[in-house]
Formats: structure tokens, sequence, C-alpha cells
């Protein structure tokens, strides 16, 4: 499928190496295109592993091991397959699996359970083993490669290359933060909404690692829809090395722990913009900001019911400032909500205050700012002081072309 880029699309940035990590690609083929379709990711022994997973329970048996392997919070390994998803396979996608991670994990001298694994692809196709074989052999002796190019070889829909990067100082020491992750399609907020991969070279225990990326991923990869469709096979990993002269983090009252969350939840949020920058025929970045809500948690949801409904999404792809549509959606969610309170705007001017449209409205300035490619929307409840903030796209006509076609 030739796809055009996407008009939301940012620059891949400069990204430093991450002590620790080796990053190699092979060409495994597990689809009929000539390009790498497979990531091996090597990491310094000891590297402390966290994970959070989809929560679709018809989920690919790499996401059901995954779940396991960060229980035990110690990687070696994560490899990538991309061109096939190994979801609704039965034991020829887990035998698949665990012949990977088996083949992995000899050449490496530790348990299999530390070699964690990804795929994302068309659905209902077993991995290949015997492509799988080949891949993995490959890839094993492949000299090591950028983030860049193994940031492309994970990618499938995608229509451009993602990649975020942070740094921060844990006293006098300086660690680094890079990520890279694909999505397109199939996204929606019950975490996770894509194959994504964080690494830094701290000292953090697996316990405490695990506590960062759930409040990371609250606020970032909870918070973002393309289509509202969660895949069998989501998955975000954060890896620490462990590599750096830090004093070891084991908690939020330890030296260095609040500059590295906040540098990790920086790197999340940028990743996750990303992702819906690149939504499937997606013109326009959105931006909705729910406040006075009851809770944080039911602003969130009332974000979501606006970002995942067709009709204002349709809307904001026409240059509509439907804000009916809005209140709709606001409506729906099954929050709680006054209609009378209710306040809506767009681009940083109120259409609505108070449950009624405004006497003086001038639609001529929201008119111009949603001709714009980053559209921002404010929902205003009116009975608390609960705030959230989430980001989808636009729904247009490519969404469709992209994915009536995607088997082929």
């Amino acid at each position: 499928m030739d796809l055009e880029r996407s008009p939301l699309a940012e620059p891949f940035p400069e990204m430093p190496p991450v002590a620790g990590v080796t990053l190699r690609v092979a060409r495994a083929r597990y689809k009929d295109w000539d390009r790498a379709d497979l990531t091996y990711v090597e990491l310094a022994e000891g590297t402390a592993i966290a994970g959070v997973f989809t929560r679709n329970v018809c989920c690919s048996t790499e996401v059901e091991l995954g779940r396991e392997s960060v229980k035990q919070g110690r990687g070696r390994a994560i490899v990538v397959n991309a061109g096939n998803s190994n979801a609704f396979t039965g034991y020829r996608g887990r035998e698949a699996v665990e012949q990977v991670s088996q083949q992995v994990a000899a050449h490496l001298g530790c348990p299999a359970s530390e070699v964690l694994v990804s795929s994302t692809g068309v659905i209902g196709v077993p991995l290949p083993k015997d492509r799988a074989k080949a891949g993995v052999e490959q890839a094993l002796t492949a000299s090591p490669c950028s983030w860049r190019e193994a940031a492309e070889t994970i990618g499938t829909t995608d229509t451009f290359t993602k990649g975020g990067h942070a740094s921060a100082m844990l006293g006098a020491i300086r660690v680094e933060i890079c990520g890279i992750i694909k999505g397109s399609g199939m996204i929606a907020p019950d975490m996770a909404t894509m194959l994504g991969y964080v690494f830094t070279d701290a000292k953090v225990t697996p316990g405490f690692l695990q506590k960062m990326l759930d409040r990371a991923n609250a606020t970032s990869f909870s918070c973002i829809t393309v289509d509202g469709d969660t895949s069998t096979s989501d998955t975000v990993l954060l890896a620490a090395t462990g590599q750096a002269d830090n004093p070891l983090i084991a908690s939020w009252d330890d030296p260095g722990a609040d500059a590295l969350y906040a540098a990790i939840a920086d790197v999340c949020q940028r990743l996750a913009h990303l992702v819906v920058r690149d939504g499937e025929g997606a013109q326009k970045f959105i931006e909705i900001a729910v406040t006075g809500a009851k809770s944080d948690d039911s602003a969130r949801r009332v974000g979501l019911s606006i970002a995942n409904s067709p009709l204002v999404k349709t809307a904001i792809a026409g240059e509509d400032a439907n804000w009916g549509r809005v209140v709709m959606a606001v409506g729906k969610a099954g929050e709680p909500a006054d209609r009378d309170r209710l306040s809506i705007g767009f681009g940083g001017i109120w259409t609505a205050r108070d449950g009624q449209p405004l006497a003086d409205y001038d639609e001529t300035p929201v008119a111009e700012h949603l001709k714009g490619q980053d559209i921002r929307m404010d929902v205003d409840l009116g009975i608390g002081n609960g705030r959230a903030t989430v980001w989808t796209c636009d729904l247009t006509h490519g969404y469709i072309a992209i994915n009536a076609d995607y088997r082929s």
C-alpha cells in the first residue's frame, strides 16, 4: 500500500545512544515487500522492564506472554515483527512466539521470559516460523543501526517515522530517555494504543519503573484516539538499563525521581501526539481540553466521548464549528454533566456559555481557526474541579480508503 505522508508529520529528532541499548534490524519478509520488518533490541544484563498492554480480551499471544514477563521486572531483549500481528492464531501463533523467544534467549544465555516479543499487522494469520527463525538469525548478527532505522522497521500503515528524546539531570548525572513508536490506525485509549518502546540508562528498580510508566501512560497514550478501536496487540515497554551512575531510584522520595519521571512523561506524550498526527487519513490534529468535571477521570471520559464521535470528527474535517455535536457527545458520555452549565469553545473563543449560545457570537474567527491544522476545543462542564486533555484527529475519506484496502 503506497500511502502519502501525513500533512501533520513531524521530522524525526536527533536522538543520542542510550548506554546498554543496541538496535538491529533484519528482513524476515513477513509480507510481500522489500523492506526490513524485524527490529531486535538487545539490552544490558540487569535491565529493568515495565510495560502496559491492551485490554482487548482477544489479545495476541505476544501480549499474554509480555504481561507475564514484565511481572518479573527484567528484560534482555525485545523483538518486534511488522506485517503480521500473529493475533487470533491459536497454538500456531503461540509456538511462533515461543520459538522467537527461545532462539534469542539461547543466543544471549538468558531465560526466554526475558525476551519480549511484539507483532503488528494483519490479524488472523499465524506468524510463519521459518521466516521468523531466519529473520531472527539475521538480526542477531546484523550491524547495529540507528533509532530511525529501528523505528522505520516497526511501521505498518505509518506514513512517517516517529521518535522522541529527552534528558534529565539526576543531581550531577545526566541520563537519556529515547523512544520510538508505530501507530496510525486501530488507535483507542484502552492502554496501550500502539507499539511503543522507551529506553533510559538510569538506575531504577523494576517496581518503581512500572509506577512511572503507569502514571505517564495515564496522561499520554491513554488520552489519544484515532478511531475508537483498541488493537489486539497494543504494547508500550519502558526499559531502564542502569548504565548511568545515578543512585538507584526506588520511590518518589528518592533524589532525581521527579526529574526522571518528567522526562519520561515528556517523551511518552510526544510519542502519543505523533501517533495522532499520523492518524489514517488525518488532516487536522485536535486537542480537547475538558474542565469543570466532577473528577479528572470523569473529564477524561467526557473528552474521549467527544474525540471518538464520528459526527464531531467529520465536522472538524469540514471546518464546521458545530458545537451542537459536542453537546451530544458530552451528553452520551455517561458522566455527570449539567446542560445549563455547559460551555463550549473553539480556538480560545467561546461559542456557548452556561447552556446556551452567546448572543454576540461571531463565527468568523472560529471559522478561521478551523481552517488550520492544529485545532483547539474547550469544554467546561461547570460542576467541579476535574480536568483532562485528550487528543484526536479528524475523520476523512482517507481513513476509509486506507482501511478498505488494508489486507492487499
